[in-house]
């Protein structure tokens, strides 16, 4: 069996608590979009409820073969009408609380998928 190291993306997500994620050596305390490779950017949103429809659409134009959708502080979903422009483009979207989608982020990233985390940090 030849064993190969996991592939550490430029992102990774190196510690996470209530309400921040540490992405390398950055302490980051507002939601995010992170991607595997190298996307970094601020999602404005503070909490589930204020979630829309508009903070998904753009997700597509990222050509992700997956989004995690990190809901917070526990599993929350969406209304399925959100996700249409992702449907449209094939992407799949997988949604889990925030700190398992960091954890499940990190493994993909490392595996060198084309991954996309659109990260919920809750700030109330």
């Amino acid at each position: 069996m030849k064993f190969q190291p996991d592939r550490h993306s430029i992102h990774s997500i190196t510690g996470y608590g209530p309400g921040w994620i540490n992405v390398g050596p950055d302490k980051v305390t507002s939601s995010l979009i992170l991607g595997a490779n190298g996307l970094r950017l601020p999602w404005d949103c503070t909490r589930f409820e204020d979630l829309t429809a508009a903070h998904f659409a753009p997700l597509a134009e990222l050509e992700a073969e997956l989004i995690l959708f990190g809901s917070g502080v526990r599993n929350r979903f969406v209304p399925p009408a959100w996700l249409q422009p992702l449907m449209a483009r094939r992407i799949g979207l997988e949604t889990m609380d925030t700190q398992a989608a960091c954890r499940t982020y990190n493994i993909l990233a490392g595996e060198g998928r084309n991954v996309v985390a659109a990260l919920l940090l809750e700030t109330a």
